[in-house]
């Protein structure tokens, strides 16, 4: 017990519900952005339409089960992981290990899906050498040797996600969806004693090596006070986390963890009839960003009128900011920036 379903609760709002081991249970949590709330208040829309993040909830594992339990297939279609590791105590549901320790748990996680990964990379290989005595294709032989060097991470238990991989070593694996390559968040579960230790993160639980490796994050919190502080109203909410020293709430920054995580940024569309926050990955350009929003406006796209959300707040108005000259035209090759709010001029 680790408290995940808990926390996927708190996340998506919905119950948990019994199904197979191997099953999966699937919920949407919204992504919090205070500059959505402000530019609702401004324009007052009929429609308040917030960024989302979907989460599966997958069944509880011990060491060793990995294979039989976990619905590799479905964590293969995640763009990313969330592993919650157990750091409270309780003597009435004692832990599958005995004591309580977070990294231990994450290693034995991680173990599991090096092992994953290795069977699906020693079958490629042996394909690969079977293929190029062959042909010799020039594609395969680089494949091949992004392989080895895959497996021989592997074999030594390091994920690839630490492997220094160009984007075109990315490029010729993405297909194969490996477990250890995706981005991992780690979420600690702690002990109610421990709230005020949850803001120092990694540290505090024994993780800060983890948080230094590429493409982790790891945050702290408590699920049995986040239950609690969900029956509360706002303002009582934030007085009991001040009175226990707690600061950002713990599930805005789970949310936001996996947000950031997989490099994701918001852009806004706003109006009487809607505001709305649109998740794009960093370094979207104009055009792509329009074809989040409706493949018509991609492909008729002119012009992206746009001005950044700290402008359009000093100005307090869109005409306030064209007057001020905040307000610009962009092309389809402009790099989208988090936060910028825009209407795209299109004709199809």
């Amino acid at each position: 017990m680790t408290g995940k379903t808990t926390l996927f609760t708190l996340l998506t709002g919905i119950e948990p519900a019994h199904h197979a081991r191997n099953e999966v249970q699937i919920g949407i949590a919204k992504v919090p952005d205070p500059r959505l709330d402000k530019l609702t208040a401004m324009y007052n829309p009929k429609k308040r339409v917030p960024a989302t993040v979907e989460y599966m909830d997958i069944a509880g594992i011990e060491k060793g089960e990995a294979a039989k339990v976990l619905p590799i297939d479905k964590l293969r279609s995640a763009d990313a992981l969330a592993h919650v590791v157990r750091g409270f105590v309780d003597e009435a549901v004692p832990h599958s290990e005995g004591d309580v320790d977070p990294a231990r748990d994450v290693l034995t996680m991680e173990t599991e899906f090096i092992l994953a990964d290795m069977v699906v990379v020693e079958k490629r290989i042996q394909k690969l050498k079977l293929q190029i005595m062959k042909v010799q294709d020039a594609d395969d032989k680089k494949e091949l040797a992004i392989m080895e060097r895959c497996l021989e991470a592997l074999e030594a238990e390091t994920p690839l996600r630490n492997l220094d991989l160009s984007e075109d070593d990315l490029r010729r694996i993405r297909g194969y969806t490996f477990l250890s390559l995706k981005p991992l968040l780690v979420v600690v579960n702690a002990d109610e004693e421990d709230s005020g230790k949850l803001a120092e993160g990694a540290a505090a639980f024994g993780l800060g090596d983890l948080e230094k490796r590429p493409g982790t994050h790891v945050i702290a919190l408590s699920a049995k006070i986040e239950a609690e502080i969900a029956q509360l109203e706002q303002d009582e909410a934030a007085e009991f986390r001040s009175d226990l020293g707690i600061g950002d709430p713990a599930l805005d920054r789970s949310i936001q963890g996996s947000y950031d995580l997989l490099g994701l940024i918001s852009f806004f569309t706003v109006g009487e009839d809607e505001c709305r926050a649109w998740t794009i990955r960093k370094g979207t350009v104009a055009q792509k960003a329009a074809g989040v929003i409706h493949s018509d406006i991609e492909r008729g796209f002119i012009r992206a009128e746009l001005v950044a959300y700290d402008d359009l707040m000093a100005a307090g108005t869109w005409h306030d900011c064209r007057d001020k000259g905040t307000l610009r035209l962009e092309g389809k090759e402009y790099v989208f920036k988090d936060g910028d709010v825009v209407n795209f001029r299109f004709n199809v």
